[in-house]
């Protein structure tokens, strides 16, 4: 069971749901040999009963259902990868299975006609008639993309299918009948295919969107980040420049105050690198009450359920950015390791630590799990600097928690006058963060 598990686990939405659909389509063609051929196997475990001869078409009849069956499968699947754009439209085999259903259903026609037992195979044989006209023609509009032409073929396919019935000596209104049940159980399945290729659509053009607005995203952070840095950078650049000239042009003369606007362009550019410095390292900290908002955003977003529990200001600036990284990558992990249904984070400040908890379901099977990654490493390295330390595992029932502590300095953390000041819209004790953002490494 775990391997199973585990398989489907490691899929991603969009992969899950093509996979549903490709199953439901195998499905279909269940539905079909139980509806048809198992009507045929009634029939031939009654002639066995009674000891009649004869059985060799009804036995032909159920190799050509189980042969269609089969046919409608592979063409279902083969159109779901043509839909997704993973191969060439299967012509040939919409060729094929349109011959293959014409030929089952005069075969069952032909049930009828040759049958010499005095058996009632009526209605054996216009039970597998209409059967196989219907999931035929349901499967043929697999291979098309206009509404409209899958609308004519199902429609062409019922008229056809009373016209053969009255050329066989059925009556007029039997014959009106059959079109009818063909038309509406070859519509409903054309619907259910349409359906659920929509739905299959759409989780992928979502999975794209969202792919593309992560990258939008990162793009607009490198754009911000450059646009700091040319603030900073530009006019410092543009006087060094300036001075560096008007010193070469002292120094052609021999003047000597060529050396002192080198000593102001020497002083400038470390001016210019202590102000780089600065923004690069404010652009890298991390604020706790911003993560854990864009953590709540992020993880809803992706359809999991996110509660965040405790004070999220009060600490020491060090603190703050530390378990605010902390809060990052366990989001980051969160996302990209398991199959997670909800996710629980907790702050809490005891006996002069602040400790930080995130666990949450769906955590894959084995000691491979997010505890030995490298960005956790970086974490612990960057907690240990302040006298933190992290933990991280799996704790069974498919659970992941991580744990970082952190030591605070005396008359801060529970004692300190802001700890119970909290960001707007939060309240102390349990609480949800309302936000959809979240910082963005270049």
């Amino acid at each position: 069971m775990r391997g199973p598990g585990r398989w489907w686990r490691r899929k991603s939405t969009p992969a899950k749901v093509e996979a549903y659909t490709r199953w439901s389509f195998h499905f279909m063609m269940l539905v079909e040999f139980v509806t048809a051929g198992g009507q045929l196997l009634g029939l031939l475990a009654e002639d066995g009963r009674h000891g009649m001869d004869g059985q060799g078409l009804t036995v032909l009849l159920i190799c050509l259902v189980a042969g269609h069956c089969v046919l409608c499968g592979v063409l279902a699947s083969r159109s779901l990868d043509w839909h997704l754009g993973q191969r060439a439209k299967p012509a040939r085999l919409l060729w094929a299975l349109g011959a293959a259903t014409a030929v089952v259903a005069m075969t069952a026609v032909s049930l009828v006609e040759h049958d010499r037992t005095g058996r009632d195979t009526d209605h054996v044989a216009l039970g597998v008639f209409v059967t196989v006209l219907a999931f035929g023609a349901g499967s043929v509009t697999l291979g098309m993309r206009d509404r409209r032409h899958m609308a004519v073929c199902v429609a062409g396919v019922a008229a056809g299918s009373g016209a053969v019935a009255f050329a066989s000596g059925m009556a007029i209104d039997g014959a009106l009948i059959s079109a009818v049940v063909v038309l509406l159980s070859g519509g409903f399945i054309t619907s259910t295919y349409v359906l659920s290729l929509w739905l299959l659509n759409v989780v992928h053009e979502l999975d794209e969107a969202r792919e593309t607005r992560t990258r939008l995203a990162v793009a607009e952070e490198r754009l911000r980040f450059g646009r700091d840095l040319h603030d900073v950078m530009g006019r410092n650049l543009a006087v060094i420049a300036l001075k560096s000239e008007l010193a070469v042009q002292l120094a052609q003369r021999e003047r000597p105050e060529a050396v002192a606007q080198m000593v102001e362009v020497q002083r400038l550019a470390h001016e210019t690198q202590r102000e780089v410095r600065e923004v690069v390292r404010g652009y890298r900290e991390a604020d706790l009450s911003s993560e854990l908002a864009g953590a709540k955003g992020v993880l809803t977003a992706a359809g999991i359920d996110c509660t965040v529990t405790g004070p999220a200001v009060g600490l020491p600036a060090q603190t703050q950015s530390a378990l605010g990284w902390v809060v990052r990558e366990a989001a980051t992990n969160v996302l990209r390791h398991g199959d997670p249904r909800w996710c629980a984070v907790e702050v809490r400040v005891l006996e002069e630590r602040a400790v930080l908890t995130v666990e949450n379901d769906g955590a894959p099977d084995g000691t491979a799990g997010p505890g030995r990654g490298s960005g956790l490493i970086g974490l612990r390295e960057r907690l240990a600097e302040i006298g933190g330390t992290l933990r991280a595992g799996p704790t069974g029932d498919g659970r992941f928690l991580l744990t970082a502590e952190v030591t605070l300095p005396s008359g801060a953390g529970a004692d300190s006058p802001d700890s119970d000041v909290l960001p707007d819209g939060v309240e102390s004790g349990r609480f949800r963060i309302a936000g959809t953002g979240s910082e963005v490494t270049p």
